[in-house]
């Protein structure tokens, strides 16, 4: 199911500034608050609407964008920003950047949404991004926990019913080849959706990771309702029950997004 908003690339980039205006801001400042001078990292900042959001407090930012084609689209959308000198945009594999090569100082916030899971070696990842740190500088991160019914991100299926069918995602990989292949998937989405399989993160894995790498978990919002949500099947966000919350097993399976925003101990 390709959402007509992936098609509206004006749109999709007004929806990505808008949500993160009204969800991740807030989040964000609930526990670190951002000044209108903040040095701002978006990781896979695609066309830049989220990096938007924080340009329009008065922050500077850079955005980091492994597609070219995206970021031609962020060039268009930013231009303003990048007029005044007040963005930068790079097309690269974060793996490959170079802090003291590529920027021209450290952040004082780094901002992954829904990308995390598409990242390969995320301890590794978590590890480079602290480097890129002020000290006392802050990482958010919003993202599908991997075992929640479209977690699998199998909603990108051209195939009606695969793209609507929840959880098949969690099949072994081999029978969930089969079943994309079986659907008339092209080979690249298979690629990709495999790719997301091998990658994909669950909650306890995600704050497994976090301590593992040295970081404090500041702030944690989980979503029975993703807020994105509410532009693909125009349901209202609604926040995880604490109990439901609170037992592991079945979180993982009903939590539609997870927001955290952690700090290098």
């Amino acid at each position: 199911m390709a959402f007509e908003f992936h098609q509206d690339k004006d749109r999709y980039f007004a929806m990505q500034r808008e949500n993160a205006a009204e969800y991740v801001v807030p989040f964000i400042q609930q526990y670190a608050g951002i000044r209108a001078d903040d040095h701002v990292l978006e990781v896979g900042c695609a066309e830049g609407g989220v990096l938007q959001a924080f340009l329009d407090l008065g922050c500077t930012g850079v955005g980091v964008e492994l597609l070219p084609q995206r970021l031609e689209l962020a060039r268009h959308y930013l231009a303003d920003a990048l007029r005044d000198e007040r963005v930068e945009l790079m097309a690269k594999n974060v793996y490959d950047v170079v802090p003291e090569r590529d920027f021209k100082r450290p952040f004082d916030l780094i901002v992954l949404k829904d990308v995390i899971e598409h990242i390969p070696d995320q301890e590794k990842l978590l590890r480079k991004l602290g480097s890129f740190l002020r000290p006392g500088g802050y990482i958010f991160l919003g993202f599908p926990p991997w075992q929640m019914p479209f977690g699998g991100h199998q909603q990108i299926c051209r195939h009606r019913v695969l793209s609507k069918l929840p959880y098949y995602h969690l099949l072994p990989a081999p029978a969930y080849k089969k079943v994309l292949e079986a659907g008339g998937e092209a080979p690249h989405v298979v690629q990709e959706l495999l790719e997301i399989k091998d990658t994909g993160l669950s909650i306890g894995q995600f704050e497994r990771i976090a301590r593992q790498t040295n970081f404090n978990i500041l702030g944690k919002q989980l979503y029975l309702i993703n807020p994105i949500y509410r532009y693909k099947f125009n349901l209202q966000p609604r926040r995880q029950m604490g109990i439901l919350g609170n037992v592991p097993y079945l979180r993982n399976f009903v939590t539609t997004c997870a927001y955290y925003l952690i700090q290098a101990k």
